[in-house]
C-alpha cells in the first residue's frame, strides 16, 4: 500500500529525527569519553527497528547455517543493494558490532556525518586512490579490534534489481586481513522505497538470507576474481532465492 503525503511526510520527519537523535547521542558520547561500543551496538539496532517498523515492514530473516561472528575472528559481511532500507535490513538481521565502508561524501553531512564518524562507521573516498588505500588500510586496523565491516560491493543501490559489477576494495581488504565473508542476498526491500523516490510502500514483507561464509584466505591476490566470482554468485542465489 503506497503511502498517503501526510503518512510519507510522518515517516521522513520521523527517520530524520531518529538519525539525528542517535547522531548527537554518539557526538555525546565521543565528546565526554563515555563511548561504548555495545551500547552503540544497542541504539543501532534500535534504531533500524524504529525504522522498519515505521514502514510496517514485514521481515523475515533467514540463517540457515546458524551463522554467527566468533571474537578474534575478522568478517566482512557483503550483500546486494536495492534500497535505502537494506541498512537498517543488515543491522537487524546479523550479530557484532557491524559497521558499514560507505563513501566519505556521508560524512560531510551536518551533524549526521560527524555521527557516523564517532559511531565508528568508516569511509572510503572513490575519487582519491591513495586516500582510498589509506581508508582501506583504517578498515583493517579497525577490523582487527572487532568491527564487523559491512561493504555493498556493488558501491551504490540498483536500480532494476539486477546485482551491478562488483567494486575491488572489499575483496582486497578480505583477502589481506584473511577475514571470512557472509555474502547476505536482500530482497523486497526495494518494494518498501525504490531508488530514485521518496515514494513509501507499507506492509511490505522483505526477506534477508544468510549464506555459507566464504574464507578469504582460501584465495589470493592473483586469484581475487575468482573471489569476486564465488561471492556474487553467492549473493545473487540468496537474493534470487528469496
Amino acid at each position: 500500500m503506497k503511502a498517503s503525503f501526510f503518512r510519507k511526510t510522518w515517516i521522513m520527519a520521523q527517520g530524520i529525527a531518529a538519525t539525528l537523535g542517535i547522531s548527537v547521542l554518539a557526538l555525546y558520547m565521543r565528546f565526554t569519553r563515555t563511548y561504548e561500543r555495545g551500547f552503540a551496538d544497542r541504539v543501532l539496532r534500535w534504531w533500524s527497528g524504529f525504522l522498519l517498523k515505521n514502514v510496517r515492514a514485514g521481515v523475515h530473516v533467514d540463517n540457515p547455517h546458524q551463522v554467527t561472528v566468533n571474537p578474534g575472528t575478522p568478517y566482512i559481511v557483503m550483500s546486494n543493494h536495492r534500497s535505502h532500507y537494506d541498512i537498517p535490513l543488515i543491522f537487524v538481521s546479523l550479530p557484532g558490532s557491524i559497521r558499514m565502508l560507505t563513501k566519505k561524501e556521508l560524512f560531510k553531512v551536518p551533524v549526521w556525518g560527524k555521527g557516523l564518524k564517532a559511531a565508528e562507521f568508516l569511509s572510503i573516498d572513490r575519487h582519491d586512490h591513495a586516500q582510498a588505500i589509506r581508508d582501506l588500510d583504517y578498515a583493517r586496523e579497525q577490523m582487527k579490534g572487532g568491527i564487523v565491516l559491512w561493504v555493498a560491493p556493488e558501491g551504490t543501490r540498483s536500480r532494476d534489481g539486477v546485482i551491478g559489477e562488483f567494486k575491488k576494495g572489499g575483496f582486497m581488504v578480505a583477502i589481506q586481513t584473511g577475514a571470512m565473508i557472509i555474502p547476505v542476498g536482500i530482497s523486497g526491500s526495494e518494494k518498501i522505497l525504490r531508488p530514485g523516490t521518496w515514494d513509501f510502500f507499507l506492509d511490505q514483507g522483505v526477506r534477508v538470507n544468510i549464506g555459507m561464509p566464504i574464507d578469504a584466505s582460501a584465495y589470493t591476490i592473483e586469484t581475487r576474481d575468482r573471489l569476486m566470482h564465488d561471492v556474487k554468485e553467492a549473493i545473487r542465489g540468496l537474493a534470487e532465492g528469496g
